[in-house]
């Protein structure tokens, strides 16, 4: 959860690097909310099937689009990639297939264009409490 609220501090910050862990962490949280969301949405009667979501459901994603953009192109940052790749997913499959290529490498080490690496950065455990 800290890698989530730790992308939501960076709500509109599209410059450096996210590693790995932050990156899928805040997509695994915004799934399982969404999910959540979901079904609260389903509970209540203000689930729209036109639509695809409910109404909490719907705010969720409104308010989730700044920092999943944000956590997205610095994870593009991290392997070096310009944020501009993230248009690629408007080609069907293919543009998926690449992005998943893309966020599942090792960061780059070292520093790159956007950056120093995040794992250097904070060595071992990211949020140890020792």
């Amino acid at each position: 959860m800290d890698w989530f609220v730790e992308a939501l501090k960076k709500y509109a910050v599209f410059s450096g690097r996210a590693q790995r862990s932050e990156y899928w962490y805040f997509f695994l949280f915004y799934g399982l909310i969404s999910i959540v969301l979901g079904i609260a949405d389903g509970l209540a009667g203000s689930y729209n099937r036109h639509a695809g979501m409910g109404v909490l459901s719907g705010i969720f994603s409104i308010g989730m689009l700044l920092p999943s953009l944000g956590v997205s192109v610095r994870r593009l940052h991290d392997v070096d990639r310009s944020g501009w790749w993230l248009l690629i997913a408007f080609i069907p499959i293919v543009g998926a297939i690449v992005l998943l290529v893309f966020c599942v490498r090792d960061s780059q080490p070292g520093t790159n264009r956007f950056g120093p690496n995040p794992k250097e950065a904070f060595p071992g455990d990211r949020f140890s409490l020792t």
